[in-house]
């Protein structure tokens, strides 16, 4: 698609700076409230533009949150191109830069849309049932941080002080951990009622979860991540988002080892770690794997387990490719 307009977005929690680009031509900044009355007004404002046209202008932002909750529901309801981008992409692709405000932020990522304008991924809402697990995956992930930053130091103080003591600590603690214990069971249960609701969840989450090792909550991120599996389609894309990738440095003759890139969803490469860490407890050929590469081949451990956690991305999508269960013994069918 060609576009006239190119509108570089900053998002804040309570404004939005807009730059409004002609082609390559800047035209104006205008700030305004990050409220639906603000951006409708806005918008009629830029109808008033020569040749305006909604579906020939690229709305370009990077990724916020919910603070462009209420700018991106008012451009899809309008059919307008949206353009979302991590913000490292945008940075990395300016070059060095000195200072930043909103405004200038605003223009920069208008100018990175215009440059970018053929390579464009135009963005499309996620299904109501899959933002709705995005948001309960997120609120259990804090409650398992609430629950460790109390559960921890319990644990740690134990062996240095008097058991009176240690049982004081436990009982004052012990509501709190007992209600986030109760907060996270209704959330995992409300989390499989809207999978058992929905039949390509269901399908989805069954393929997923027969991988040995792959739990029910880390089924149901890998769908969210992936938006089932129709954003990141590819294995190899998969583990380079999920900080599980290695790469290799390498400049004349230096050759550096492969390693992983710190730029990951580190919730996502939690979920794995443990993925990983339960396959190698009860899952036979990947526990002789790791055997056979630390003890006998005295590789290392860290390096084992995320060759063991690609292991788990490549058969998970394997058996979404072709929509069939894990199968231990499985081999193919040769026509």
């Amino acid at each position: 698609m060609e576009f006239t307009y190119f509108i570089g977005t900053d998002v804040s929690k309570n404004e939005l700076d807009f730059a409004v680009m002609q082609g390559n031509v800047f035209l104006f900044h205008k700030e305004i409230q990050n409220t639906p009355t603000a951006i409708k007004s806005f918008i009629k404002e830029l109808s008033k533009l020569t040749g305006f046209d909604l579906n020939k202008t690229v709305f370009c932002m990077e990724h916020t949150g919910i603070y462009s909750s209420y700018l991106l529901s008012l451009l899809h309801d309008k059919k307008a191109p949206i353009c979302l981008e991590a913000a490292m992409q945008i940075k990395n692709s300016l070059g060095n830069l000195r200072g930043k405000n909103d405004k200038v932020d605003a223009i920069r990522i208008a100018e990175y849309a215009y440059r970018n304008r053929d390579k464009l991924s135009l963005w499309q809402p996620k299904r109501d049932v899959i933002q709705q697990l995005a948001h309960l995956s997120t609120i259990r992930s804090r409650l398992v941080q609430i629950q460790k930053v109390v559960k921890t130091p319990l644990k740690e103080a134990a062996p240095f002080i008097k058991k009176s003591q240690e049982k004081l600590h436990n009982k004052l603690c012990n509501k709190t951990l007992n209600g986030i214990k109760a907060d996270l069971e209704k959330i995992e249960k409300v989390i499989e009622e809207i999978i058992e609701g929905d039949p390509e969840l269901k399908r989805l989450f069954t393929l997923v979860k027969s991988v040995s090792g792959i739990g029910k909550i880390t089924a149901a991120m890998i769908i969210v991540t992936t938006n089932e599996f129709k954003d990141i389609k590819d294995p190899k894309k998969f583990a380079c988002h999920a900080g599980v990738a290695p790469f290799v440095k390498e400049s004349g003759l230096f050759k550096g080892k492969g390693r992983v890139s710190h730029m990951a969803n580190k919730r996502l490469k939690t979920l794995l770690h443990l993925a990983a860490l339960n396959s190698i407890r009860y899952n036979e050929d990947l526990k002789h794997y790791y055997e056979r590469k630390v003890i006998d081949e005295k590789k290392n451990k860290m390096s084992t387990i995320n060759a063991i956690r690609n292991k788990l991305i490549l058969r998970v999508f394997a058996c979404v490719n072709q929509n069939r269960t894990y199968e231990k013994n499985y081999s193919r069918l040769v026509a």
